[in-house]
């Protein structure tokens, strides 16, 4: 599926030089990142929810009352 995706000048200029470090394309570097966003992202929210449970758990056993 095709896709524009619209950058600033500087998230433009910041993925340019990552794809020139690493001598891959700008396409290769961007997709790479999404795809690891998505991966990471359940791991991440349960990782939240953990600390959340666990900072707040006095103030969330009150307001289970």
């Amino acid at each position: 599926m095709a896709m524009n995706l619209r950058l600033t000048d500087s998230e433009s200029d910041a993925l340019r030089a990552k794809a020139e470090q690493e001598g891959r394309s700008m396409q290769e570097v961007a997709r790479t990142a999404i795809a690891q966003y998505v991966t990471e992202r359940p791991q991440r929210l349960l990782s939240a929810i953990h600390r959340v449970r666990t900072e707040d758990a006095e103030l969330l056993q009150r307001l289970s009352k």
